[in-house]
């Protein structure tokens, strides 16, 4: 079994580490501590002994041996995405980061496309904005996250659900090899001829079992990007959420599709246009005209009373979406779904029109199967066999109390439980999930002896990985 360290509370003496590094390092006491230790989710809050970044792979070395003389772990968070916080019971599931080096990769910036390849080397630091601005006119896609801030390493090591997943996979299934520091600083490319164990632990559960400096994916071909969003009435939803569900067993394998019940708050932040006002969005993006002519079924069973779909680019795409591009708090829920009869569909949206449901702005469903169902590469990480992906948010606004948007998240998570798959992915796990979640115990067996060969000191932080 790996070492638990750092788990008597004492907190390790770093005071060294700054002069040890090219980069920068920050410890408690120090001036710009409370900004560097935020994650993206201010909800989460987490007290790391020491925030380094990393200028070079023999920072990355230093900061390894580091922790491995002082009883400190080493935890990466490129872009603060995936923070979550201390565990029921005790212990830490990767937010709270207490006996951690909390590392920022943002020096890692390569980031080279090779057309002919149809390939893309990218760092750990680089955010996904700037991969699809590469790429922009070449007629390549890759199966990038939907929020342009995150970084392109920490989703695709986290499983990874994209607007192209049902034509391309999961974002891990993109991943060929990875540039990798162990644990006892070995610096090296791996993939799956070289490392089978490493790869598979990467696909989903990576942070567990090296540093990652940069990643090969795999990118699609797609001259032109077909999609687009239409607007239903909130009375509506029902009827286009039903006839989703009937299309999604013999969607096109080209077809993306997202539905979202949006319940927008009369609040100053809201655009005017859309503030206090509830409505549905049906969101798609096609490899073809052709797959996008599936959504004739929705538009027959409701007719839309704005939005169009057309030809797009992966950068349009980018550019219209309603991700949040800086930080704030709020808190989540997902659940992936084997199934969605009509019952759930009504008690769902009856659920988000009710006056106490206010908390939830926006409860969003993605369609799933299609390349998911028939993953190229064995990784941690899985949807295969789940139909829906259900994400919902609840905003944490400036003196609103956190209570009922919590409340909200467990009344739909208890209202959808009865058709849940039995896997989520890493990267949407909750505050205080844990891989268990996510794979089977013969999979979190496997990722427990891989990560015990390859980190027996424990001086990688054991993450979700539930003890």
């Amino acid at each position: 079994m790996t070492a638990h360290r750092a788990a008597t509370g004492a907190r390790p003496d770093l005071s060294a580490l700054p002069a040890a590094l090219d980069g920068l390092v920050t410890l408690p006491g120090d001036a710009d501590y409370d900004a560097e230790r935020l994650p993206w989710n201010l909800a989460v809050d987490q007290r790391p002994a020491a925030i380094a970044h990393p200028a070079h792979v023999d920072d990355l070395r230093a900061i390894l041996a580091a922790a491995r003389d002082s009883g400190a772990t080493v935890a990466v968070q490129p872009s603060g995405h995936g923070a979550g916080g201390p565990r029921a019971g005790g212990g830490d599931a990767g937010g709270a980061l207490e006996g951690a080096i909390l590392v920022r990769t943002g020096a890692f910036d390569r980031l080279e496309i090779d057309a002919d390849a149809r390939t893309a080397v990218i760092g750990a630091g680089v955010r996904w904005g700037a991969v699809i601005e590469a790429l922009d006119g070449s007629g390549l896609a890759v199966p990038s996250g939907t929020n342009r801030g995150v970084s392109a390493a920490g989703y695709t090591l986290g499983g990874g659900h994209s607007w192209l997943s049902r034509s391309a996979g999961l974002g891990a299934q993109s991943l060929r090899a990875a540039w990798i520091v162990r644990p006892d600083g070995t610096h090296e490319r791996v993939d799956d001829a070289s490392d089978p164990d490493t790869m598979w632990a990467l696909r989903g559960a990576g942070g567990t079992v090296g540093v990652v400096t940069a990643l090969a994916l795999d990118l699609i071909e797609a001259p032109t990007l077909w999609g687009g969003a239409m607007m239903f009435a909130v009375e509506d939803g029902p009827a286009v959420l039903r006839a989703l569900a009937e299309l999604a067993d013999e969607a096109p394998a080209g077809l993306n599709v997202f539905v979202s019940s949006m319940r927008m708050p009369d609040a100053p932040m809201v655009p005017a246009e859309v503030r206090g006002t509830s409505f549905v969005a049906v969101e798609a993006v096609a490899l073809s005209e052709a797959d996008l002519g599936a959504l004739d079924a929705v538009r027959a069973a409701a007719e839309p009373r704005q939005g169009r779909m057309g030809p797009t680019s992966q950068a349009a795409i980018a550019a219209a979406s309603m991700e949040p591009t800086d930080p704030s708090p709020s808190r989540g829920g997902s659940i992936a779904l084997e199934r969605l009869d009509e019952a759930m569909i009504d008690a769902l949206f009856d659920f988000h029109a009710r006056p106490e449901q206010a908390p939830l702005v926006g409860v969003t469903l993605r369609m799933l199967g299609g390349a998911l169902d028939d993953p190229r590469r064995p990784g941690f990480a899985t949807l295969e066999g789940a139909r829906w992906l259900s994400m919902a948010l609840a905003p944490m606004f400036p003196g609103a109390p956190p209570e009922p948007g919590a409340a909200s998240l467990a009344g739909l998570d208890a209202l959808l439980r009865p058709g849940a798959s039995a896997r989520l992915l890493p990267t949407f796990l909750e505050e205080h999930d844990t891989l268990e979640r996510c794979g089977t115990a013969e999979a979190l067996e496997r990722l427990r002896a891989i990560r015990a060969a390859a980190d027996p000191d424990g001086v990688l932080h054991e993450g979700r990985l539930p003890r």
